[in-house]
């Protein structure tokens, strides 16, 4: 058990962790118009928001999300069976983490592409609740690269896992998780489109 000290140490770096972002957002909203945007994040979201209504519906992230779903299953194939197998569902979401890292990664952020890519990692999660919740029926189609054909990856994962009866749930819980990505994502959004707003009005007021 760690010392109370440590911990309150540890909440007050993250603390000011947290004003050092918040800070840096700001600056990088100063001078910037939130129009265009808001445009863009609204066709997102509701691209994002397509397969929480209804799994089987197409969306923009889809095809690319399928890919990086196969690629998966080869790039952690080093790893066994199971990591080959669960690497899949693994590297769909990782791609859109690892793409809104990338957009702050270098001296030029852009924080409102980081943000965005919350529209594509919400679809990922909300493409994976029916193939979840399927993983006893197996009713679902099943599209595969692989020349040994298609397995069904969540009925191997929850039957080695001893969590089979819970498919349903557990989609349940990737779908409510998508959907609270989403709004997470539509929220900050928001506020940085405040923040453009409230610098433009500033500079208009600038003599």
């Amino acid at each position: 058990m760690r010392p109370r000290g440590d911990i309150g140490h540890d909440l007050h770096r993250a603390a000011r962790h947290m004003e050092r972002l918040r800070a840096s957002v700001e600056e990088w909203c100063k001078g910037r118009h939130w129009q265009w945007r808001a445009a863009l994040l609204a066709l997102l979201a509701w691209q994002a928001a397509r397969p929480l209504s209804e799994a089987e519906a197409s969306h923009l992230f889809r095809g690319i999300t399928f890919g990086a779903h196969e690629f998966g299953h080869l790039f952690f194939s080093f790893g066994g069976e199971w990591m080959s197998i669960a690497g899949g569902s693994l590297m769909q979401l990782l791609v859109p983490v690892g793409a809104a890292a990338a957009m702050v990664a270098t001296p030029r952020k852009d924080w409102f592409g980081a943000v965005a890519c919350g529209t594509w990692l919400s679809a990922s999660i909300a493409d994976l609740a029916p193939y979840i919740a399927d993983a006893r029926a197996e009713e679902l189609d099943l599209v595969s690269f692989s020349p040994d054909g298609a397995i069904h990856d969540w009925n191997y994962l929850l039957a080695r896992a001893g969590l089979l009866g819970s498919d349903a749930a557990l989609g349940r819980g990737a779908k409510f998780m998508a959907a609270c990505v989403l709004a997470a994502t539509v929220f900050a959004a928001a506020w940085m489109f405040t923040m453009m707003a409230r610098s433009a009005r500033e500079q208009a007021k600038a003599p």
